[in-house]
């Protein structure tokens, strides 16, 4: 696998990207679970998302991921929309395996049946504005293994059909993101990885099985950015401000753990060395840990866009950096 600090090799499908994607989670917008709960990252400003995609293109952006659910269908619209002429230029990830309505934003379920994977695809499909999908992720993380090795199947299908070049899973279960792996098709799997949470399993499978690692939360969600403080809620609308139990680091109605904070002090001086923000060393961080990894930084404007696309020129950190972020934090 052929690895430079500016692209990656998609696994083992050959398949040439940027060393950095881009998340496109937050400009889906705001949208929420069946009993009211916040889903999306608050409101957005959909031309402001597309002037963003488009900066990130300009700056040798290459891999954009999105899914479905986002949004309710709206971050495959704006991510199509802003790509335009462009698609053929770029790599595009998407997901399935929710189900949800785009009229009162609300995602009222899970649909892991075969059926269902087609039914997904042609509405993707439809909303990016393009005749298939590069890497197709299934995005239910705790689906069954033997139901899963179904869905493998089907996305075999796919590839045959044209629909999609390859297929990956969203999980952080070694043991399921292995099924998908038996596929001759699957070349990643999407997982969380940042410098405050490890994924050594996860990036020895990766390793193993000649797969890329797409690393979802690459910056803790926002708190490696520096932008938070504790006791400064945040808007409503906002997964952040009621999280649920899988996302650690804030507190309902009160901004981000001081415990969670006070372990990004402590790495401060590292991650910001070389002339670094803290995001941008919390990537290099990433990207020193394996060189499978792309890390897929969610955005919302056009400065964000710039900021975390300029960490892809400072590159990794060093081994001895690594050794240091370690010892911090007692690893």
């Amino acid at each position: 696998m052929e690895t430079t600090a500016h692209n990656r090799t998609l696994g083992r499908s050959g398949i040439e990207v940027s060393a950095l994607g881009f998340g496109c989670w937050a400009i889906g917008g705001e949208w929420r679970s069946a009993d009211g709960e916040p889903l999306g990252w608050g409101r957005v400003d959909d031309d402001e998302s597309v002037r963003a995609i488009r900066r990130a293109l300009d700056l040798g952006v290459t891999f954009f991921d999105t899914a479905d659910v986002y949004g309710t269908g709206h971050s495959e619209r704006v991510l199509g929309r802003a790509l335009g002429k462009h698609r053929a230029d770029v790599v595009v990830a998407t997901k399935w395996g929710n189900l949800f309505d785009e009229r009162t934003r609300i995602r009222h379920g899970q649909d892991d049946s075969p059926d269902h994977v087609r039914r997904a695809l042609t509405a993707s499909l439809r909303r990016l504005d393009t005749d298939h999908v590069d890497l197709y992720q299934l995005h239910i993380s705790d689906a069954a293994p033997e139901r899963a090795a179904r869905l493998r199947d089907v996305c075999e299908e796919l590839v045959r059909e044209g629909l999609i070049r390859a297929y990956a899973w969203s999980t952080d279960d070694p043991a399921r993101a292995a099924v998908f792996a038996e596929g001759p098709h699957c070349t990643a799997v999407q997982h969380r990885l940042n410098v405050l949470q490890d994924a050594h399993e996860l990036l020895a499978l990766c390793a193993e099985s000649d797969l890329a690692s797409i690393n979802r939360s690459p910056l803790a969600m926002g708190l490696l950015t520096g932008k938070h403080t504790a006791g400064r809620s945040l808007e409503n609308g906002d997964i952040r401000n009621a999280p649920p139990a899988w996302l650690p680091g804030f507190i309902a109605d009160a901004g981000a753990d001081p415990a969670w904070l006070r372990r990004v002090d402590a790495l401060r001086d590292i991650l910001t060395s070389e002339g670094r923000t803290l995001a941008q060393g919390a990537l290099a961080w990433i990207w020193a840990r394996s060189p499978r990894t792309i890390p897929i930084p969610g955005f919302r404007t056009v400065l964000q866009a710039e900021e975390n696309a300029g960490a892809i020129a400072k590159g990794p950190l060093t081994a001895g950096q690594l050794a240091d972020v370690d010892r911090i934090l007692g690893q």
